[in-house]
């Protein structure tokens, strides 16, 4: 049991660690989305009047700005990996990093070179050395020719480098050299040891990369039963916070799957979707790169909203006030920003064959939106902001209307698949017990749960932020209990010695958390975005202790 919790807490740690350079997708997906909305052909044939120099010069220049990094994701994950799993001295880790995947693109380059395998591509025309670097699994990295790691190089220098880091760190050396002691060490070891790995790699990369490619090859054949699995998999690993180690290696690596966009071999899905929104030669984007996202945008803003409306049919009526209002901000939370939690555990703690059901339907929908030619995704939230960025401005190549064809019967199936389940096992669904009537009945709760990071910046200035952070370390046991701090996009993630002193009713009552969840000895408190702000507080808060 204990082998299996650490193999639990290693996939959980790394899904996160792979969100610090995966955040940034979201903002640069949506400056690329712009910018390639209203310079592909089609749009421009519709509406003329945007062939404008000027304006076609500023979404030119919106579509190199999201290249800037899409096209260097692996130099994102090997810094990225390498400061989220450092512990201290992250400036050192950060700078080791990038050192360490130059050094093994450079190495790679070399032995390339002395081996006589490298591409010459100076005397073939552009689309043909694409193609050439292709078929030998090559490619340019920082503008060095190099084997084609894809996001594995980076994700593996971070790893090296936070092994390096770990044992360099705290080696003395003499005094003499006492310059070189400590952070200053670690960039130095790297090198040496990122030019071993690097000429490791060049004997074992080949075929660790037939077996990618042939794992990829199976997920895309695999057809709708496929994605079926994936979705039910994914929101049911949702609750434990382990969603991210699913999600994030097939969004950006071959696990996700390879295609040939523009005569480059792209691999990861939102590589190769955003690869597809900038390509002027595709008419239509093909639906097995969206499969596992598209079917997200149609059970986030139509099932989950239709399943919080039975919800809100089937409680009390006299409880309907204070229900409605709280099933109404999580479901319009759902529906516009795409950030599903609030309502997902309204259900999964009070009836968890509800969220059991909940995961099923998602994986029948994903089918329905692939069969429908459903060609839209986002980096993250898949709700109407993203939906009309990443689908409606991009025109028809990405099929978004269908979307809003599937959304028709996947909210009716989910209105009535979770009002006869509710009624015919009477669920304790907010509203329909007593001790749901009590929290429900305070508006006050409402807002404190659901209003999120408006209620945070508007009303919390620093000294509530303080107060609260000082009230969590309380909440979980004081400081002696408290192991580590964390955050990913919505949880604050608190790991403790004894998870026997930590209160969640006070965390979610007092302390505003939209839920509450444990995972082995981590606690994972639900707060949106504001969870990094109150992570960040109590580090704070620690490090002005420490230095008292």
């Amino acid at each position: 049991m204990k082998k299996k919790s650490r193999i639990v807490q290693a996939f959980e740690q790394f899904g996160r660690v792979l969100l610090l350079p995966v955040s940034i997708l979201p903002g640069a997906g949506i400056i690329k989305g712009i910018g390639a909305a209203f310079t592909n052909a089609t749009t421009l044939e519709m509406y003329p009047f945007l062939k404008n120099e000027a304006f076609q010069f500023l979404m030119n220049l919106f579509v190199t700005l999201g290249d800037v990094v899409f096209s260097n994701l692996h130099v994102l994950f090997a810094v990225g990996v390498a400061v989220g799993l450092a512990k201290t001295e992250k400036g050192s880790a950060a700078l080791s990093g990038l050192v360490g995947f130059i050094v093994l693109h450079k190495v790679l380059n070399f032995l390339l070179i002395e081996t006589g395998t490298l591409v010459m591509t100076a005397e073939l025309a552009p689309a043909d050395a694409k193609l050439a670097l292709a078929e030998k699994m090559q490619t340019s990295v920082l503008g060095i020719q190099t084997m084609d790691l894809n996001v594995f190089g980076g994700i593996i220098t971070g790893l090296v480098v936070y092994w390096v880091h770990k044992k360099i760190l705290k080696v003395k050396v003499p005094q003499v050299l006492s310059f070189f002691s400590g952070p200053r060490l670690v960039p130095m070891v790297v090198i040496p040891v990122m030019a071993v790995v690097a000429s490791i790699l060049f004997l074992v990369w080949p075929f660790v990369q037939q077996g990618i490619i042939a794992f990829s090859s199976l997920i895309v054949k695999s057809g709708y039963s496929g994605t079926f699995l994936y979705a039910v998999l994914e929101r049911a690993l949702l609750p434990f916070g382990l969603h991210h180690g699913l999600n994030l290696p097939v969004m950006t690596t071959d696990l996700g799957g390879s295609w040939l966009i523009g005569g480059e071999r792209i691999g990861g899905t939102i590589n190769a979707y955003m690869a597809s929104l900038s390509d002027p030669s595709i008419t239509a984007i093909d639906p097995t790169i969206t499969r596992f996202n598209a079917g997200k945008f149609v059970y986030f803003m139509f099932g989950l909203p239709a399943a919080a409306y039975a919800m809100y049919k089937t409680c009390k009526p006299e409880n309907r006030k204070a229900v409605g209002s709280l099933l109404f901000a999580a479901a319009a939370t759902s529906f516009i920003t795409g950030i599903t939690e609030p309502l997902e555990f309204t259900f999964l703690f009070a009836a968890p064959m509800l969220y059991g059901v909940h995961a099923v339907l998602a994986g029948a929908t994903s089918v329905l939106a692939q069969y429908l030619g459903a060609a839209v995704m986002a980096p993250m939230g898949h709700g109407l902001i993203n939906f009309t960025i990443y689908g409606v401005i991009q025109g028809t190549k990405t099929h978004w209307y269908m979307i809003l064809l599937a959304g028709i019967p996947c909210a009716i199936i989910y209105f009535f698949v979770f009002r006869f389940l509710i009624l015919k096992f009477d669920f304790a669904t907010p509203g329909r017990g007593a001790e749901a009537d009590i929290k429900l009945s305070s508006r006050k709760d409402v807002e404190a749960k659901y209003d999120k990071e408006e209620k945070n910046s508007s009303e919390v200035g620093d000294t509530a932020l303080r107060q609260q952070a000082l009230a969590l370390v309380e909440a979980h046991g004081t400081r002696s209990n408290i192991v580590d701090v964390d955050a990913c996009i919505t949880r604050l993630r608190i790991t403790v010695k004894d998870k026997g002193l930590v209160q969640p009713e006070v965390i979610k009552g007092q302390l505003n958390a939209m839920g509450f969840v444990e995972s082995d000895m981590q606690m994972q408190s639900i707060y949106g975005g504001h969870a990094n702000v109150l992570k960040n507080e109590i580090l704070e808060l620690f490090e002005e202790e420490d230095n008292q």
